[in-house]
């Protein structure tokens, strides 16, 4: 049966609830964006007790399907104010499913300055006071839920960002090694869940059972042809186990698309020394890991584990966008200095994108010069101190710059564009403009066919081929995002027919039916729909569509190129989907 876990933090209660049947066959994505439109008032105060905030694991999560541990959280977004879906690896996803749960909704508010704890089991749900916790980090929060409750347990919390309701505060979610270091980052929902008192949740799935699909046969044989076609792909197989997922920042700085400083620059001077070939040579000269897995099951491990020169933990990856948010972006060239950044960033609860990118506008503003590390170290202790100054920078970047009269702020919709120039990589140009969550590389990851050659190959400075590319990619990430797969499976999907094949056999067997491509493709076209619907009831138009002026004004080193999508070429991208 199809269960929702229903949370009243007005009446601190909790309950278990059949889904309605429009919802027993969606996941992840797809059930958080359901559930926010259909219930939650567009026009409610984010913050308020009108919003609720959703958690769900993907279709496939639990089920042993390779790479399917995703959590989704959903929300009307505060830094957006449009509807919002972030998503984490980690293991409470699938500690979630073997709990029998399909969703947690979190709704009301309780008594001001109350903090809570959410403790769910396979056979029961409770909530308790935690007021101890308030003010700390997702560490000793993490911490203290260990001592407590053993090493079985999963947990999702807010670090002292959320509580403050911070528009850049993030959700952290436990990995294998029970560190808060995955994070639903985009969108500010640790805010969400700030305002509704919730601390902490603590999975333990002790006695539950994983999700069982009705035809095992057929799930088997489309999860063992996927995890082939994972395999065999130089990228999914090779190059992310081996170099992580910063391994592009030698190749989008090639390109000329590593926005450098506030994004006034193409290629930053200092990549080599923060690039993934030398963030792998580094872990393993100190001994840290490599082709490290954040859920049990999943086979591209592109994660690592950095360590101190005394080969003391400091944090994982960091991933890509985090050390270009703090690096080269902010003109940074120190990756020990980098790998703090992050770390205070798990534990602040801070969305690392938003975060580095609203330190390089402080830059730009002058609070700081541009590649000062111990500089932004000081602002996330700012952060931590929740003074003025910290306030601003955890509200992430467009506030900042609204703050300080700056105007190259790269955001949309209110979020911080990620570590692609659409100038030079046009196709993530009309991702980010488009997408119904703000400026969101992972809405439609045009990298793919603009610079990596993966499922064809469109040239990145023209304006051809990126409004059909974009709108392709938006819908089958839609999809991804519904089963619980991890987004790097679709360097797969795009390259060898097999692997969509194994995604649509496993879904197959999972509801024991026959699910083709188009009944795939046809869950992301529901899920886009549902979330622009709930955009145009908020009051979002094609005139929000838009990256900001700078982009089709300044001339980007070293192609000297603009933003060429036409706008009216824009509004096009969601034409048989609305």
């Amino acid at each position: 049966m199809a269960t929702i876990l229903r949370v009243d933090m007005n009446g601190l209660s909790v309950r278990r609830e059949e889904a309605d049947a429009r919802y027993r066959e969606l996941g992840g994505r797809g059930l958080t964006s359901a559930l926010v439109a259909h219930e939650v008032p567009p026009h409610c105060h984010p913050l308020s007790a009108a919003n609720k905030l959703v958690l769900a694991p993907g279709l496939l999560t639990g089920t042993g399907a390779p790479c399917s541990g995703r959590l989704s959280a959903g929300a009307k977004s505060p830094l957006t104010h449009t509807i919002k879906e972030a998503n984490s690896g980690g293991m409470a996803a699938i500690d979630l499913a073997a709990c029998g749960l399909q969703a947690i909704v979190v709704e009301g508010r309780p008594a001001a300055g109350k903090c809570y704890r959410l403790r769910v089991t396979p056979g029961d749900a409770v909530l308790e006071p935690a007021d101890d916790l308030a003010g700390l980090g997702n560490y000793d929060t993490v911490a203290r839920q260990v001592d407590r409750f053993g090493q079985k347990v999963s947990c999702i919390s807010i670090g002292p960002a959320g509580e403050m309701r911070a528009g850049a505060a993030s959700i952290a979610v436990t990995d294998v090694e029970l560190r808060p270091t995955r994070h639903c980052g985009r969108g500010g929902l640790g805010a969400v869940m700030g305002s509704k008192g919730l601390k902490v949740i603590v999975v333990d799935p002790a006695g539950g059972r994983r999700p069982r699909p009705a035809d095992m046969a057929g799930f088997r044989q489309g999860a063992q042809k996927f995890n082939a076609a994972l395999l065999g792909h130089p990228l999914t197989g090779e190059g992310l186990p081996k170099f992580g997922t910063n391994s592009l920042a030698n190749v989008i700085n090639a390109v000329g698309g590593y926005p450098t400083r506030n994004f006034s620059a193409g290629q930053f001077e200092g990549v080599e020394p923060i690039s993934g070939e030398r963030q792998h040579d580094v872990i393993v000269e100190r001994g840290g890991e490599i082709a490290h897995a954040c859920h049990r099951g999943c086979t591209i491990r592109c994660s690592r584990t950095y360590v101190d020169e005394q080969g003391e933990f400091v944090t994982k990856g960091p991933e890509y966008e985090t050390i270009w948010a703090h690096g080269g972006n902010c003109g940074i060239d120190d990756l020990d200095a980098i790998a703090r950044m992050d770390r205070m960033d798990d534990d602040l609860g801070l969305d690392t994108i938003e975060t580095g990118a609203t330190i390089a506008v402080a830059m730009e503003a002058g609070i700081l010069p541009f590649g000062d590390a111990q500089g932004a170290l000081g602002l996330l202790e700012e952060v931590r101190r929740g003074t003025p100054l910290g306030r601003l920078i955890a509200s992430g970047a467009e506030v900042l710059g609204k703050t300080y009269g700056i105007e190259r702020v790269p955001t949309v919709k209110g979020q911080a564009l990620p570590a692609y120039d659409p100038r030079a990589i046009q196709g993530m140009g009309v991702t980010y403009a488009t997408s119904t969550m703000g400026a969101d590389h992972t809405a439609g990851y045009a990298v793919t066919a603009n610079v990596l050659s993966v499922g064809g190959k469109v040239d990145p400075l023209r304006s051809e081929g990126q409004i059909e590319l974009s709108r392709n990619l938006q819908i089958a990430t839609a999809a991804i995002d519904a089963t619980g797969l991890c987004l790097f499976v679709a360097f797969a999907v795009l390259d060898d027919p097999a692997a969509l094949e194994g995604i649509c056999e496993m879904l197959g067997g999972y509801f024991g039916r026959r699910i083709t491509a188009e009944d795939f493709l046809a869950l992301g076209k529901r899920t886009l729909g549902v979330e622009r619907g709930f955009n145009k009831a908020v009051g979002y138009t094609a005139a929000h569509d838009r990256l900001p002026d700078f982009f089709r004004t300044e001339k980007l080193a070293p192609h000297n190129s603009t933003f060429a999508v036409p706008d009216e070429e824009l509004d096009q991208v969601f034409a048989g989907i609305d």
